[in-house]
């Protein structure tokens, strides 16, 4: 039996009793890895998971908002043009109104002053005729007498 029993233990196929202890050692410690080492890791990964999703969650609100924003700004921007453009053509139109304005009054006051200055130069023209009138007969009177040679106021003084 001796010869037998060296025999079954060289045959390598046939689990001695280490192997055993070794399977039953290396399921213990398998069973607490799997109890104890193996769910906080799966709790952080979830953990961490979550905080990715959030992020990822929020980065998309983050950008919806953003768009909306971007719309907001756009829209208000659009609208500010289109007042600016109504208020300056609200501007011109009353400037050119005032320049009309001024304009009429600026020929009214000239044909006013042509007036008064004509009359002015009629009224001065008529000063001085009556003026000179006297001289002018006089002078006449004075030259006619020295061409015909006599006295020709005789008549009239």
């Amino acid at each position: 039996m001796s010869t037998n029993l060296a025999a079954e233990s060289k045959n390598f196929l046939i689990p001695n009793g280490t192997f055993f202890v070794e399977t039953i050692i290396f399921l213990i410690v398998l069973w607490i890895f799997w109890q104890f080492i193996v769910p906080p890791i799966r709790k952080a990964m979830a953990e961490r998971n979550e905080l990715v999703q959030k992020g990822i969650e929020e980065g998309r609100q983050a950008e919806e908002k953003f768009r909306e924003a971007e719309e907001r700004y756009q829209q208000a921007l659009n609208e500010a043009r289109s007042e600016a453009a109504k208020i300056r053509d609200t501007a011109r139109a009353e400037g050119q109104k005032v320049l009309e304005e001024f304009r009429s009054r600026a020929g009214a006051e000239v044909a006013e002053l042509r007036a008064r200055s004509a009359e002015q130069l009629a009224a001065q023209r008529e000063q001085v005729l009556a003026e000179l009138e006297p001289h002018v007969q006089e002078l006449a009177t004075t030259l006619a007498s020295r061409v015909v040679g006599e006295n020709v106021a005789g008549g009239r003084a």
